[in-house]
């Protein structure tokens, strides 16, 4: 199950004459100030503008947008209204994000499932959202993205070549560009392509876990079961964008520390170890790096978060001005990841 363009549909919801309209969400709603989208409506999206994309370039793009500013309260209460609703259904649930949940249905009609997955939500919330149907879950994460909007789509065995074979190895979940690109230089450049290389060969590119890992995404297969366990971050992050470059480092190192001391208060409420701390930074005017560091031992420790956080900023050799700062604290795993490589 995932919600329709949600963040921008909890806005449509309290104001209805925002319906068909070019909705831009990020930052404070104002697109002068530097900041990032969080989303965009379908209309928006069809111009050009997606998250991640600078408001100020999105405004370039669409100067009669309709600007509004981050309410995560709001999409926060949106999502526990949605989960309420669904869990009510009395399947399986497993949450994935705000707007994301696998639901585990045992049905031979599963598109009556899906229907009614739909109306629930639809009548608990007013919030339309598109339904995947698959074997497993990478079967029905990627179906969902072939039935939207508020629609229903079935991809099995049956119809995975068909529907998803000649497509580039980034169209499946888990493969981003960077392993897109690693793969296009060994001549890997489709699905079909993926599935039918050797296992083996990929190992030795990609890792004894990861190589392997890649052909069994491009065949379809996840062994991975949905499961009701409640859902928990693998780690904690703060970032921030500044209206004005940084051009001095050692203003950039107390930011760094500042921001790792909100996060290790994150880490804190938790009562999680952290296993490695990443630091992410982004040049002017919009290139962005991130370095990570392996703490020696996990720990909840504000000040050994801190100095992970540094020493990963250590790793920067640029001097050059800064607009956005980023550290991320990834939790020590206490159990293997089940769909994605580590």
């Amino acid at each position: 199950m995932d919600l329709d363009q949600f963040i921008v549909a909890v806005e449509i919801r309290r104001r209805p004459e925002l319906r068909g309209r070019l909705v831009i969400v990020g930052g404070d709603g104002d697109p002068s100030k530097r900041g990032v989208v969080a989303t965009a409506s379908y209309e928006a999206r069809r111009l050009g503008v997606h998250s991640g994309l600078p408001l100020r370039t999105a405004a370039r793009r669409i100067p009669d947008a309709v600007f509004l500013p981050v309410d995560r309260a709001a999409y926060e209460a949106a999502s526990d209204a949605v989960l309420t609703a669904l869990r009510g259904l009395g399947y399986v649930v497993e949450v994935m994000g705000w707007d994301e949940a696998f639901v585990a249905v045992d049905s031979g009609d599963p598109e009556s499932a899906g229907r009614q997955i739909q109306d629930t939500i639809k009548a608990a919330t007013g919030l339309d959202c598109s339904v995947g149907i698959g074997r497993n879950r990478l079967q029905a994460k990627l179906a969902t993205g072939f039935g939207k909007p508020a629609g229903i789509f079935r991809l099995t065995d049956e119809n995975w070549f068909e529907v998803l074979g000649s497509r580039p190895t980034d169209a499946l979940w888990g493969i981003g560009r960077k392993t897109a690109q690693k793969l296009a230089r060994l001549g890997i450049e489709t699905v079909t392509a993926l599935a039918a290389a050797d296992p083996r060969a990929l190992a030795a590119s990609f890792g004894p876990a990861t190589g392997p890992w890649l052909v069994q995404t491009a065949r379809g297969l996840s062994a991975a079961a949905v499961t009701d366990e409640p859902y928990q971050a693998r780690g904690h992050g703060r970032e921030t964008t500044y209206q004005e470059n940084i051009d001095i480092w050692e203003r950039v190192s107390s930011e760094i520390s500042r921001l790792a001391q909100l996060v290790a208060l994150d880490v804190a409420a938790e009562q999680r170890p952290v296993a490695r701390v990443v630091v992410k930074v982004r040049y002017a005017p919009f290139l962005t790096y991130t370095r990570g560091q392996a703490l020696a031992e996990p720990t909840m420790d504000p000040a050994g978060i801190e100095a992970g956080a540094l020493a990963a900023l250590g790793r920067f050799t640029s001097r050059r001005p800064v607009r956005l700062l980023g550290v991320r604290a990834e939790f020590a795993p206490d159990e293997p990841a089940r769909d994605e490589p580590g």
